[in-house]
């Protein structure tokens, strides 16, 4: 009976582990913060022409098929270089993201996910190209 409480308390213990990033006082998405706020320019792989984005902080990369939607979200994984994060818009649809930095100016992103009903996929190289310009 000892040796079930004890397996038992190691699996609590674990799946808190797992859990925690998930509430208040989970990763902090440092590298997000790191890169440069400004002026970027966002180049599909497949080919489509370049598009501009005001970035005032790198979390802005996370939602980009969601822009300025109220959106819940979890953070899968949280390193130095690399940051995935699953997000959910009500209504709206959701996401997943991966941003993998290579410089603070430079990363690149996979998303995919559902908006507003339909499917996206798409892969990016984000670069900041100067100040955010107001037209």
């Amino acid at each position: 009976m000892k040796t079930i409480k004890v397996r038992l308390s190691l699996a609590a213990g674990a799946v808190l582990a797992v859990a925690a990033p998930a509430f208040g006082g989970g990763p902090s998405l440092a590298m997000l913060d790191r890169l440069d706020p400004g002026g970027w320019e966002l180049r599909e792989r497949a080919g489509s022409p370049p598009q501009k984005l005001c970035v005032p902080n790198g979390r802005r990369l996370i939602q980009l098929r969601h822009p300025g939607a109220q959106c819940s979200s979890f953070v899968v994984e949280d390193g130095p270089a690399e940051v995935v994060v699953q997000y959910s818009c009500p209504g709206h649809g959701y996401g997943r993201t991966r941003v993998r930095r290579e410089t603070d100016r430079l990363v690149q992103i996979d998303s995919q996910g559902i908006v507003d009903g339909l499917p996206f996929d798409f892969s990016v190289e984000a670069r900041r190209v100067g100040e955010c310009s107001a037209g």
